[in-house]
C-alpha cells in the first residue's frame, strides 16, 4: 500500500490543491494499493464539531479528477449537514473509483479498511451509492471507524427516505398550505436504495408517482411493486408534476434541466442536487421552492449518528430525530423568506452559525 497522506509534489498537482483549498479541506488523501487494484479518495472537510462521518460511494468515475471532485463537494456537504442536523460531528467522505456491480472484492474492502484506520478516527466512514452493510462489514474487518453496520443502525437507506419524506410534506405546507401528499404529482429520480424507500412512503399517502432510473432492473421491480409508473431517464425531467424528487447522483439541477422542470418543489435525497449555486437562484426565479439537499437528505447520518449515544443506537429515538428534519426546513424557509435569499443560502449560514459558536467554545481547554 501506499501511503495514504501524500502524493508526488509535481507542477501538474498543484492544480489538486487549488481544489483542496477553493473548498476549504483540512485533509485528502489519496489510497492505492496494487494488490487488490483500490482507487479510493478520503476528504476530511471539518473536524470542529467532531471526527468526519460520511460514506464511502463507489462509482465508475469518468476520471481521477471528476472523482477528486466528488469527493471534495460531497465531504463539504457532510459538514453543513451533521452541522445543520444537530449531530456533533464534521464532515468527510470516501470515494473508491470502480464499477460497483463488477469490481466488489473482500481485498479491495479491507485495502479500503486499512486506509480508514490509518487516519486515527478522523475519518468514519459509512455506506453511500454503491456501498451495501456487507461490503461494510468486511471494512469493519480492519478498522474500528465505521458506523452502520447490520449489527448497530443498520442500512441508512430507510432513514433517509424518511427523512426525505418529512422534508417534502413540509414543503407542501409552505408551496400549498397543507402538509398533504395525497393526489400530489412526484417526479422520483432514482430508485435505488433511498428512491425506493420513498416511493414506498409517497404511494401509502396516496401520491401519483412517476419513476425513473438508469438501470432496468432497478425500475421494473418498483413499478410492478408499487404500481406506479416509469419514463426513460432523459424525460424526468419534463414530467408535469408538484414535485421533482431528485434521489439519484448530483448536479441534476443546471443550466439545461433547470429550464425543463414542470414543478413547483425540488425535494429529493442525492447530495449536490444543484451544479452551481446560482442554479438554486434560477430556480428561485422561476418560482419553484427548492429543499436545500443537505437538510432534506440528512435522516441517514442522523440515525447512523445515533450509535453514539450513550447506551447504543436505538431506533424509536434515531427516527424521532429524523421526523424534525421538517421542522428544520420550515426554519431554513422562513430565514429564506425574512433574509430576502435563496432557500440554499439560508441553509448555508444556519450551518455555519451553529458551526462558528460551537468552533469557540471548542477552543476552552477541559482536562478530560
Amino acid at each position: 500500500m501506499s501511503c495514504p497522506n501524500t502524493i508526488p509534489v509535481e507542477d501538474d498537482n498543484m492544480e489538486v490543491f487549488k481544489e483542496i483549498a477553493k473548498y476549504g479541506h483540512e485533509q485528502v488523501a489519496f489510497c492505492y494499493d496494487k494488490v487488490s487494484g483500490l482507487k479510493a479518495i478520503i476528504a476530511v472537510h471539518d473536524t470542529t464539531l467532531g471526527p468526519g462521518l460520511g460514506g464511502c460511494r463507489m462509482w465508475p468515475y469518468r476520471s481521477e479528477e471528476d472523482a477528486l471532485t466528488d469527493v471534495l463537494r460531497l465531504s463539504r456537504g457532510m459538514t453543513y449537514k451533521n452541522a445543520i442536523m444537530g449531530l456533533d460531528l464534521g464532515g468527510g467522505k470516501a470515494v473508491i473509483i470502480g464499477d460497483p456491480r463488477k469490481d466488489k472484492t473482500e481485498g479491495l474492502f479491507r485495502a479500503f479498511g486499512k486506509f480508514v484506520q490509518s487516519l486515527g478516527g478522523r475519518y468514519i466512514t459509512a455506506e453511500d451509492v454503491g456501498i451495501d452493510a456487507y461490503d461494510m462489514s468486511i471494512v469493519a474487518s480492519e478498522t474500528d471507524f465505521v458506523a452502520g453496520l447490520p449489527e448497530t443502525s443498520g442500512d441508512p437507506s430507510p432513514a433517509t427516505a424518511f427523512g426525505v419524506y418529512r422534508g417534502m410534506k413540509a414543503c407542501c405546507r409552505v408551496v400549498f398550505g397543507d402538509d398533504s401528499l395525497r393526489g400530489r404529482r412526484v417526479a422520483v429520480q432514482g430508485v435505488g436504495h433511498v428512491g425506493r424507500w420513498l416511493v414506498k412512503h409517497l404511494v401509502e399517502e396516496g401520491a401519483d408517482v412517476t419513476v425513473t432510473d438508469i438501470f432496468d432492473d432497478v425500475v421494473q421491480p418498483v413499478v410492478r411493486e408499487y404500481g406506479v409508473r416509469a419514463v426513460k431517464p432523459g424525460e424526468i425531467y419534463d414530467v408535469d408534476c408538484d414535485v421533482f424528487s431528485p434521489c439519484a447522483l448530483g448536479a441534476v439541477i443546471n443550466d439545461e434541466t433547470v429550464q425543463r422542470l414542470k414543478c413547483k418543489i425540488v425535494a429529493g435525497a442525492a447530495n449536490n442536487q444543484l451544479k452551481e449555486p446560482r442554479h438554486g437562484v434560477m430556480l428561485e426565479e422561476r418560482g419553484i421552492l427548492y429543499a436545500p439537499d443537505f437538510v432534506i437528505n440528512g435522516g441517514g447520518v442522523t440515525n447512523v449518528a445515533d450509535e453514539f449515544n450513550r447506551g447504543g443506537y436505538n431506533r424509536e429515538r434515531a427516527y424521532a430525530r429524523v421526523a424534525r428534519i421538517y421542522d428544520t426546513l420550515l426554519k431554513v424557509f422562513e430565514t429564506a423568506r425574512t433574509r430576502g435569499i435563496p432557500t440554499y443560502q439560508a441553509a448555508d449560514i444556519m450551518a455555519e452559525e451553529r458551526i462558528n459558536s460551537l468552533g469557540r467554545i471548542n477552543r476552552m481547554y477541559v482536562s478530560r
